[in-house]
């Protein structure tokens, strides 16, 4: 527990918050970015994947951040080299060759960002007792998907709208959205730095109390520990199999929707995508994953998880319909809220599934090499999908649905532990 006390409720708000917003930057909010510059589809699915690079790889160090200085620590220094970097990135925005020194920013700035969310989830086990865990995980979750929600929704619109109705252009909208995100992350530093509780037995550096060897096995025993469970092969086929399907057509969603209907597809301009994929999806996101948790504090964990994936998967066929009739612009959004309010559900079952696989002894790096080995998955889908859609866009969706079934088989053969109840949660929550 802590030795001074900020409210939860508002520092799990403001750091999951933080933790979305790079995050969404460099996944989302740069497809329409790379778009708007004038990037084919193949540009983008190899670049934008390429950058997801150091969320499949945090496993390596997350061991590193258990074991030197205070997670604390690592998030404060995370945030100022975050809004520093983010900073940079927006003034890219007008110099020759954007495109290219834009991904050495955006690759910066995934390596930070995916170094803080070690910081940020070991932290919260650090400062919260079970039972608050268990309290603020909606909070958590809800404040993460408002970073999505104002990246890819908000600040999306501002440079749509800057671009199309000043006569600065997409360029200087893109300057004032990334240097809005900047100030965000320099706001969140000095607010954190006031607020943020200390753990009274906050993990101390340990390297130098340990020779070489040691570390070494220490090192890897959080791998050999997290393997080391029932019907392994399994629970990594399911991680890295979920998510194919949506990781194909999550990637060319945006750029589908902005792409001329000469071009297959629906020519939404910029700023409407903004409201359309960006605030309306996400909305629809965030009440799909409200609704998913509950499902499975109702019914449990191992009687939801297959129907959320089936569920989650039949929704992609909505896209290949979107694709296939071109429909105006209200009904692409009621369209895409659904097969969001789907995919928040399904993701809201994996997610935790994820969390059942981690040991307590090593609850933070268990967690990463979970999400590492789901981004892991996500990489070859997001790599190939822009080739993909040369397909056409019906057929990029009827495939994006067709990888997704493999994924669903794994669930089959998973093995499950500890239930997910609601009782586990304290009374009035």
């Amino acid at each position: 527990m802590a030795a001074s006390a900020g409210k939860p409720q508002v520092y799990v708000s403001t750091l999951y918050f933080i933790e979305g917003l790079p995050y969404t930057m460099v996944t989302q909010m740069s497809l329409v970015m790379f778009k708007n510059l004038g990037a084919d589809n193949a540009y983008i699915g190899l670049v934008t994947t390429y950058l997801t690079i150091p969320w499949a790889i945090k496993l390596l160090w997350a061991p590193f951040i258990d074991q030197v200085g205070t997670r604390r620590g690592w998030i404060l220094v995370s945030h100022m080299v975050l809004a520093v970097l983010t900073g940079v990135l927006s003034c890219l925005m007008v110099v020759p060759n954007a495109n290219v020194l834009s991904i050495v920013a955006l690759t910066s700035i995934a390596f930070i960002s995916a170094t803080q969310d070690v910081a940020i989830d070991g932290y919260y086990m650090d400062v919260l007792d079970k039972e608050q865990q268990a309290l603020y995980v909606g909070i958590r979750g809800a404040a993460y998907k408002l970073a999505w929600l104002v990246g890819s929704g908000a600040l999306v619109f501002l440079a749509g709208k800057i671009g199309s109705s000043t006569p600065l252009g997409i360029r200087y909208g893109w300057v004032a959205s990334f240097a809005t995100c900047a100030l965000f992350l320099a706001v969140a530093c000095f607010f954190h730095n006031l607020i943020l509780p200390r753990p009274l037995e906050a993990h101390k550096p340990q390297i130098e109390k340990t020779t070489f060897s040691q570390k070494v096995r220490n090192f890897l025993d959080v791998f050999i520990s997290y393997a080391n469970q029932d019907r392994a092969h399994w629970i990594f086929a399911y991680i890295l199999l979920f998510r194919l399907g949506d990781a194909l057509m999550i990637k060319m969603a945006q750029p589908f929707l902005l792409d001329g209907r000469n071009l297959g597809g629906l020519g939404i301009p910029t700023e409407n995508v903004g409201i359309v994929y960006g605030t309306v999806g996400t909305l629809s996101l965030l009440v799909g994953g409200i609704f998913g948790s509950w499902l499975i504090s109702r019914f449990g964990l191992k009687r939801c998880l297959l129907p959320a994936a089936i569920f989650q998967s039949s929704a992609i066929l909505l896209y290949w319909a979107l694709a296939k009739f071109q429909p105006g612009i209200e009904m692409v959004a009621v369209v895409n809220a659904f097969e969001q309010f789907s995919y928040g559900i399904g993701c809201a079952a994996y997610t935790i599934y994820l969390m059942s696989t981690v040991k307590p002894e090593y609850k933070a790096s268990h967690y990463a090499i979970a999400t590492g080995m789901m981004a892991v998955g996500l990489l070859v889908p997001g790599m190939v999908s822009g080739f993909l859609t040369r397909l056409g866009y019906p057929t990029f969706f009827l495939i994006s649905f067709l990888a997704s079934i493999p994924g669903i088989i794994t669930i089959l053969f998973l093995p499950f532990k500890e239930e997910y109840k609601a009782e586990s949660q304290p009374e009035g929550s």
